[in-house]
C-alpha cells in the first residue's frame, strides 16, 4: 500500500503554506474495501470516534430499558459534547436515574467549548467539574453498565474491569479484528482506547449502520444507537458543530463521530452508496488541532473539509446539502482579521 499522502493544503497567495497528510479507507458492511487513499492499513487510535462502539454492549445488554434512557440520553452516551447548559442538565438527569454521583466519574474536568457556557465560567469564575468533561456522557453510561451488572464502580476504567473487557470484545467483533491485535492506550478522559487499521475501523462503522448480518440483539442495539445519534446530533456535539450539522443535513442516513488528533469516522446507511452500509475512516497523520475565533467558537481545520470532499466524491451528498455545509468546506476561502482574502484551504486527494 502507498504511504500517507497529502490530504489538505493551505494556500497563501500562490504558495502552498501548509500541507496536512493522511490516509482514508472506505469499506462496506461485508468488509470489501471500496476506495482508499494513502495507506488504508494505517493503525491509529480512534479516540472519541470509538464512543458508539463503547456504548454498544451496554445497549445490547438492555441498559436503555433498565434505566429508561431517552433517545437524547443514549445519543449523549456517544458524545463529545461541548458543555452547553443543556448538556450539563442531561448528564445530571442521567446520573439521577442511574443512582450515581458526579464524583464517581474519573474523567477529570475541563473548560467548556460552548461559547455561552465558556463566557459564564470565566465571568463567574466557575470551577469546572467532571460533568463539564466532553466525555462525561460516556463515563456516566460506563458507570451505569457497571452498576446494572452489580460490578465495582471504583475501578470501572481498569483494562481488566469486566465492562471494559466487554467493550473490547464487542469492538473487536464489530471491526473484524482479533482482540490481541487491538493496540490499547489511555484516552484523554482516562478511559481505555483502541488503535486498529483504518479498514477495520471503517468496517465497524459500516456494520453499525448496516447490522443485517449480526445477531438480533446486537443488530437492534446498533439501530438504537444510530437512530439516537441522528435524532439528537446536538447531544453528540453541539448545535453548529460539524458532526451535528452533517447528521442534521444527512436526514438519518449519515452518522459521524469525530476523534482527537485527526481521526474521523463516518457511516452511510444502506442505499446512500450502494445497497450495503458503508463505513469511512480516516486519519490526519499530523493531527488536527482546533482553533477559536473571536466569537469563542471552536473549529477544526482538516477533518470537516476532508469529510465533505470524501462524501462529495462518493456522491453521498447532493448539491443542496453541500451548499448547506459550505462554511465547513470542502474548499474554504481564508480571510484575515481585517476581512481581506489571504488564500484558501482545499483537499488534494482523489479516492482510488
Amino acid at each position: 500500500m502507498d504511504s500517507v499522502q497529502p490530504i489538505l493544503e493551505l494556500i497563501r497567495g500562490s504558495i502552498v503554506e501548509a500541507t496536512h497528510v493522511g490516509s482514508i479507507a472506505v469499506v462496506d458492511s461485508t468488509g470489501k474495501l471500496l476506495h482508499s487513499y494513502g495507506d488504508p492499513d494505517t493503525v491509529a487510535f480512534l479516540r472519541s470516534s470509538a464512543k458508539p462502539f463503547q456504548a454498544l454492549p451496554f445497549v445490547e445488554q438492555g441498559g436503555v430499558e433498565h434505566y429508561n434512557y431517552t433517545q437524547a440520553e443514549l445519543a449523549f452516551s456517544c458524545a463529545s459534547h461541548e458543555t452547553a447548559q443543556f448538556h450539563l442538565d442531561t448528564v445530571q438527569a442521567m446520573q439521577k436515574k442511574i443512582g450515581i454521583e458526579e464524583h464517581n466519574l474519573q474523567c477529570g474536568p475541563h473548560l467548556p467549548s460552548d461559547p455561552d457556557k465558556l463566557k459564564e465560567v470565566i465571568i463567574q469564575n466557575i470551577r469546572p467539574t467532571a460533568n463539564f468533561n466532553n466525555c462525561s456522557g460516556k463515563h456516566t453510561s460506563m458507570l451505569a453498565f457497571a452498576k446494572m451488572r452489580g460490578l465495582n464502580l471504583e475501578n470501572y476504567l481498569a483494562f481488566d474491569h469486566p465492562i471494559q473487557q466487554e467493550i473490547l470484545k464487542t469492538f473487536s467483533e464489530m471491526c473484524g479484528i482479533a482482540i490481541d491485535k487491538v493496540a490499547l492506550g489511555v484516552d484523554g478522559c482516562s478511559a481505555p482506547n483502541f488503535a486498529i487499521p483504518l479498514v477495520n475501523a471503517a468496517l465497524g462503522m459500516a456494520r453499525i449502520c448496516d447490522p443485517r448480518n449480526l445477531n438480533e440483539a446486537r443488530a437492534v442495539a446498533c439501530k438504537k444507537i444510530t437512530a439516537a445519534m441522528c435524532a439528537h446530533p446536538e447531544m453528540v456535539s453541539n448545535y453548529g458543530e460539524f458532526d451535528c450539522e452533517l447528521m442534521k443535513i444527512g436526514g438519518g442516513k449519515i452518522v459521524t463521530k469525530r476523534g482527537a488528533e485527526g481521526f474521523q469516522i463516518v457511516g452511510l446507511m444502506p442505499g446512500v452508496y450502494g445497497e450495503k452500509g458503508v463505513g469511512i475512516a480516516f486519519k490526519v497523520t499530523d493531527g488536527d488541532k482546533s482553533s477559536m475565533n473571536d466569537k469563542l467558537e471552536v473549529s477544526a481545520r482538516v477533518r470537516p473539509p476532508v469529510t465533505l470532499e470524501i462524501l462529495k466524491q462518493l456522491n453521498a451528498l447532493n448539491e443542496a446539502q453541500l451548499q448547506s455545509l459550505a462554511k465547513f468546506g470542502p474548499v474554504k476561502i481564508l480571510k484575515n482579521y481585517a476581512g481581506l482574502v489571504t488564500g484558501k484551504l482545499h483537499p488534494v486527494f482523489h479516492l482510488a
